[in-house]
């Protein structure tokens, strides 16, 4: 696994767009209060060509211009890290005009993002055996002030910070508007996690704690699906190379509704995805509480991976559901999680 460099202090910051940009409020007066966060303390900014771009269909430009966008930015010498502006919809279609060899020769990087970002978060750690950040994107920066989440992202971009802990509540309602656009995250839920055990024989069981260690990987389940069976997809190939390593797969889920939730985990079962599996990790889904015809989120998930006998923690601080831990996907970590309380100690190895 290949860790990049941390970002030293006066290092420059790099901005992308594959996914949507900043050219609508609230995300330009966030990303623009963003930038002037990270001047005043001590740090250069390059911006891509895209970033207050908002002319393409479900992304910020054009597949060619997005993909040439990540091209040049992420092996430019003019930055040491790149953010993603935010999420959305099509990034997919950029992968063809990613050229994966030429990232996976250069120098690592270390590339930040969720949600739609998966597509290259993802296909990173699987084909370029390069290390990212499935974490805030660039507008999430200029809250005032950082919840604790962004401080801890920053931290690990930094170096200074690898084991994390979750948070106490989340986020119900945004109150981040047009008129408020550096508005913080709007905490008024109390975190509830579930944890499980797993079992072939006797389905899952509700337990106190957990523990779980292995090589971490996984993202949107919207975009992995997407993803699965198509030219791009290498999980095979990397879950081969780590099989001795074992893999806890961190899931969360954006438009999906609970029966689509289900479909995703039985095709990426169905596909030997979870093979190796030592444990799942699952962030709050967007569709959080919803039942369908007597499905739920838990058993959505659970039904289909209790064969696995492995920990699973569910309702995670991860995802769409703000806030979310940051996770570098490719690392090692050691996962407890006991009542409320959850720790990530990941490691570079």
């Amino acid at each position: 696994m290949r860790y990049p460099k941390f970002l030293e202090k006066g290092g420059t910051i790099g901005f992308v767009a594959p996914s949507f940009g900043c050219n609508i409020e609230p995300y330009r007066t966030a990303f623009g209060h963003a930038l002037d966060t990270f001047h005043a303390k001590g740090y250069q900014t390059e911006l891509g060509p895209n970033c207050y771009e908002g002319c393409g269909i479900g992304i910020s430009n054009t597949p060619e211009k997005c993909g040439q966008e990540i091209n040049e930015m992420y092996t430019s010498k003019k930055n040491d890290v790149l953010i993603s502006c935010g999420g959305g919809e099509l990034m997919c279609e950029a992968l063809d005009h990613i050229d994966f060899e030429r990232l996976k020769k250069a120098d690592p990087k270390w590339f930040v993002g969720y949600s739609d970002n998966t597509n290259l978060t993802y296909l990173l750690t699987t084909i370029c055996d390069t290390a990212s950040v499935y974490g805030p994107c660039a507008a999430a920066f200029g809250m005032e002030p950082w919840h604790a989440s962004i401080e801890d992202t920053f931290a690990l971009l930094c170096g200074e910070k690898k084991s994390l802990q979750g948070y106490r509540g989340y986020e119900k309602e945004s109150l981040k508007d047009e008129e408020h656009p550096l508005a913080p995250y709007n905490i008024t839920e109390q975190k509830e996690l579930h944890l499980y055990e797993t079992d072939a024989t006797h389905g899952s069981t509700a337990v106190d704690e957990v523990f779980m260690a292995g090589r971490l990987i996984g993202g949107c389940m919207d975009c992995l699906v997407n993803l699965l069976g198509t030219k791009f997809d290498k999980t095979t190939d990397f879950l081969e190379h780590y099989k001795e390593d074992g893999f806890i797969w961190f899931l969360e889920a954006c438009d999906l509704n609970v029966m689509a939730i289900r479909r995703a985990m039985w095709q990426m079962e169905h596909a030997g995805w979870f093979r190796y599996v030592k444990g799942f990790l699952i962030g709050r889904p967007l569709v959080h509480g919803q039942e369908m015809m007597g499905l739920d989120q838990y058993h959505a998930v659970l039904d289909i991976i209790a064969h696995h006998n492995v920990p699973v923690i569910m309702d995670a601080d991860l995802g769409h559901i703000a806030p979310m831990l940051p996770l570098i996907s490719g690392s090692y970590a050691n996962i407890t999680a006991s009542g409320n309380n959850l720790v990530v100690d990941m490691k570079l190895k």
